[in-house]
């Protein structure tokens, strides 16, 4: 095969790890990683699979990676911080079959709510790390991380960003090269880390990490690109292509391996240029390490440590004038919302309604912290709405509780939420937990979890009922309401807060975007019966618009959920055709 096709960064790693010969996908879905599995998983010589998170997945492609085969493990960068337990570890047993670990960082915060640079895992953890500065080299990389994973017995991290992972560029199709299982050979002294054995593997892992610093002086994924030598960058990832675009005349060595770097070779480098620049997104990890050495380099003195950087912006930084590459001003400003028929839409218009104030989470849900509907009041990662619920009851009492409520998606429930409700449980809080069960993983694009019973390859599969769960955790109080009925959502949240013993609301509805093929009859305002309060407003729903003074509904946006009638005391809003 010698074609070649327009890929996202995140298709051409899925690619890559066909071509090499990985029999073994495993990931949690998170922006901008999610679209890897989902490439992976329609190669049927592939299998793949969504864990309920981070941690699980990475623990599943060890055992895979031990047991013999090629492995390839995906997540977000805050999704390794939920890994973090089992990379640390598995930096010290090494491998049997290639693992090679993908954590695609958020530089700007398009999807997260932190730009946290995944460098410092790789170095924290002694795993060698590549990264990519487009999607030919995505595939390419994904096959040499396996080489050198299988090489030097250890975990390969490749670390995208949003801009690698989204966007397309020209990539080489190779036919895939099948790989057998490695035999299995029991070795507890490198696979059981018992104190003993782990102070052993950590000399290992050490000897290791010194002989890829070498090695890496020769790897061909290291690039120099000599030029006009009164000025040298040191660069990788996508700020290459920012700094082609805006010196194109300047002398570039780009980083392929960003951990450990080619010592050698940046001494090399330094040697010939007169200026010296580094231009990195995020942590200045290149410049504090060359600095080290005791070579003169200009960084993050010019560039900033936050967002995304831009040709326009090393132009500005370096040569001190600006590319024309201005964005108009006169663009109009799209905030994200909720979808109009949003099922979570009911749940916080009753929570505004009752001035109950909610611990929030990740997911489509978040939207809700927006006016009108400013349904919570803080996020901080998946599965914290519980936890932090119950921290708060535990410091501030149970009068001040009942005015709270935690807000998690069933997705991020089952992530890492269970674990919060059994705190609850076992540390006898009284707090009241909402979960909006929308039967997917929305914010990534609708997968599927372990409480929808389909499998990553659309089987059928056991379905993880959520109220059974919570009976079985020890909530004695369960009760599934319907989202679209405010005065069920209202009764509910009313009795479950006041009772003394922690409960669980679960509103039940699905993602409105998951039925496409469902007739949708809009509803209207009658201009008659319309006392012009608009109540119906406070939904924050982008179907109702205020034109001209006056309410109406836009019929090409709106989904028919009803929601707005159920509010209206007025009777004012019909469904089209009454």
């Amino acid at each position: 095969m010698a074609d070649k096709k327009l890929m996202l960064g995140n298709e051409a790693v899925a690619r890559g790890a066909y071509e090499a010969g990985v029999t073994v996908a495993v990931a949690y879905p998170g922006t901008p990683s999610t679209e890897i599995t989902e490439f992976v998983a329609k190669y049927d010589e592939v299998y793949a699979q969504w864990s309920p998170n981070e941690k699980v997945a990475l623990e599943v492609g060890i055992g895979s990676s031990i047991s013999g085969a090629r492995t390839m493990v995906a997540m977000k960068h805050v999704g390794v911080n939920v890994a973090a337990d089992p990379l640390f570890t598995v930096s010290y047993t090494g491998i049997n079959g290639g693992l090679v670990i993908l954590a695609a960082d958020d530089p700007g915060m398009h999807s997260s709510q932190n730009e946290q640079d995944s460098r410092f895992y790789a170095k924290s953890a002694h795993i060698p790390m590549l990264e990519p500065s487009d999607s030919s080299e995505a595939k390419e990389f994904v096959k040499e991380a396996f080489d050198i994973s299988e090489k030097y017995d250890t975990p390969v991290m490749i670390r995208l960003t949003t801009r690698i992972s989204h966007s397309q560029s020209l990539v080489q199709l190779n036919d895939r090269t099948d790989v057998a299982l490695k035999e299995y050979v029991k070795d507890f002294k490198k696979n059981v880390m018992m104190p003993g054995m782990a102070r052993a593997r950590h000399i290992v892992v050490e000897k290791r990490m010194n002989q890829i610093e070498e090695d890496c002086n020769t790897f061909s994924c290291n690039t120099v690109e000599m030029n006009d030598t009164s000025i040298g960058v040191i660069t990788s990832g996508v700020p290459y292509q920012y700094v082609k675009e805006a010196l194109p005349n300047a002398s570039v060595l780009k980083l392929g391996m960003v951990h450990p770097i080619p010592k050698k070779v940046i001494e090399d480098f330094a040697n010939k240029v007169d200026t010296l620049y580094i231009v990195e997104e995020l942590e200045p990890i290149f410049e504090e390490q060359i600095k080290s050495w005791g070579i003169e380099v200009i960084g993050k003195e010019i560039f900033t440590v936050q967002g995304e950087y831009s040709a326009n912006l090393v132009e500005e930084k370096i040569n001190e004038h600006k590319l024309n590459l201005a964005v108009p001003k006169q663009l109009p400003v799209r905030p994200p919302v909720m979808c109009p028929g949003c099922p979570h839409r009911g749940v916080y218009y009753v929570l505004n309604k009752l001035k109950k104030h909610a611990t929030g989470d990740i997911g489509c849900y978040t939207l809700g912290a927006l006016p009108p509907l400013e349904g919570i009041d803080t996020c901080v990662c998946m599965g914290a709405s519980v936890g932090m619920l119950h921290g708060m009851e535990k410091a501030r009492g149970k009068e001040f509780i009942k005015d709270w409520v935690g807000i998690i998606g069933d997705s991020t429930f089952v992530h890492s939420g269970i674990t919060g409700l059994v705190d609850i449980v076992y540390n006898k809080g009284i707090s009241t937990v909402i979960i909006l069960d929308n039967s997917t993983t929305g914010m990534t694009g609708h997968q599927d979890n372990p409480a929808t019973g389909k499998t990553l390859k659309g089987e059928d599969t056991h379905v993880l009922n959520l109220v059974e769960l919570s009976h079985s955790i020890g909530i004695n109080s369960v009760r599934v309401v319907n989202p679209f009925n405010p005065e069920e959502v209202e009764t509910a949240v009313k009795e479950e807060t006041m009772k003394e013993e922690p409960s669980v609301i679960i509103a039940s509805a699905p993602c409105e975007l998951l039925d496409k093929k469902r007739k949708r009859v809009p509803y209207r305002i009658n201009v008659d019966a319309c006392k012009n309060c608009k109540m119906c407003m406070k939904l924050g729903c982008p179907a109702i618009q205020n034109k001209d003074g006056k309410m109406i509904i836009n019929d090409t946006l709106c989904s028919g959920c009803g929601l707005c009638s159920n509010i209206c005391k007025f009777g004012a809003i019909v469904k089209d055709g009454e």
